[in-house]
């Protein structure tokens, strides 16, 4: 299973590297980017795996110490962040809904489905069309641009305003638009979906608000289909100890929508495939320790590891200070 990573040298500069799990990671030889990797197999026609064989492999390089030294880079990036959207699915996997509607409940009558409720079961029902059928559309959330993403290794920073800093442990897959607005998945990778709990809590219509938050991506892209059922652990460490640890589950077989329908409603949009520019997709979990009534303090550590994926993505909490935001009349 092919797997793309970018690793930062002794310079700072940029190495593209191939890697089967298993033998050695060796550098793409001829482009600096993962983003450039991709613009030339769309240009050649070919897929990434082509493009890499055609570019041809350089030096090994050691992943275990790049991660131990912090030189694991985000798998890909645009040269402009302004040009990387960063959005998502909620509701979409087999148990979301539980502990979202528990969030809910309390503004509506109990006897009443909440939205939530409702979403998740059209979801059940409609989420997996039959093929060249469209099926229902999922909830859909924004959170930013590129400039949001973090490698792992590095601190997930929740604003000072915020009322929780939560984990989120799911998949994500990257999208680059070509020259004629075709989307292109160019993989799939690890992916904490940091997100403010208590906001969203408070009132279901501040989910946008509470979406507004960095998040993080492993440093592996595995290029082709993900497997059907994907199981993976999420931990949040404090000092020595682990206050919490719960297995997650992924894939299409533990969803209630296909990624290809998830696709379809999020590219339906033109704005959307604009030529050149990336996309992350955040196609959510059923997994949070905020569920579990877990309150996460500043220095916590998030680990999320999940097969195939054979790098775990470890970030740190950390809380910006209070910046104060003056508005200007022009």
């Amino acid at each position: 299973m092919l797997r793309v990573l970018q690793v930062v040298d002794g310079a700072g500069a940029s190495i593209v590297v191939a890697w089967d799990g298993e033998g050695a990671a060796r550098a793409v030889k001829g482009v600096s980017s993962t983003y450039d990797l991709a613009m030339q197999a769309i240009a050649a026609g070919q897929t990434l795996a082509e493009r890499i064989d055609a570019a041809g492999l350089g030096d090994s390089i050691d992943l275990e110490k790049a991660a131990a030294e912090g030189r694991l880079a985000l798998p890909i990036a645009h040269p402009d962040p302004a040009h990387f959207v960063v959005a998502g699915t909620g509701l979409t996997h087999l148990g979301s809904a539980d502990g979202r509607d528990k969030m809910h409940k309390a503004a509506q009558a109990a006897e009443k489905p909440t939205d939530s409720m409702r979403m998740f079961l059209m979801g059940v029902e409609g989420g997996k069309p039959k093929p060249g059928e469209v099926g229902v559309q999922p909830e859909w959330f924004y959170k930013g641009n590129g400039s949001q993403l973090r490698a792992t290794g590095s601190d997930l920073v929740s604003p000072a305003f915020a009322l929780d800093g939560g984990e989120e442990p799911e998949l994500a897959a990257i999208y680059l638009i070509g020259p004629d607005g075709t989307p292109f998945r160019v993989g799939f990778c690890l992916a904490n979906e940091f997100s403010d709990h208590v906001t969203e809590k408070g009132n279901y219509l501040w989910l946008a608000h509470s979406k507004l938050r960095q998040a993080a991506l492993g440093a592996e892209l595995i290029v082709g289909d993900l497997p059907q059922h994907v199981e993976g652990t999420s931990r949040v460490r404090r000092g020595d100890k682990v206050i919490f640890e719960k297995p997650f589950l992924s894939g299409e077989a533990n969803m209630s929508h296909t990624i290809a329908n998830l696709e379809h409603h999020n590219f339906k949009y033109d704005v959307f495939r604009q030529p050149g520019d990336l996309h992350v997709h955040f196609f959510g979990t059923a997994t949070l320790s905020f569920s579990d009534d877990i309150k996460t303090e500043a220095g916590d550590v998030f680990e999320i590891s999940a097969a195939p994926f054979k790098l775990p993505l470890v970030n740190r909490l950390a809380v910006a200070a209070a910046e104060p935001v003056t508005i200007k009349k022009l």
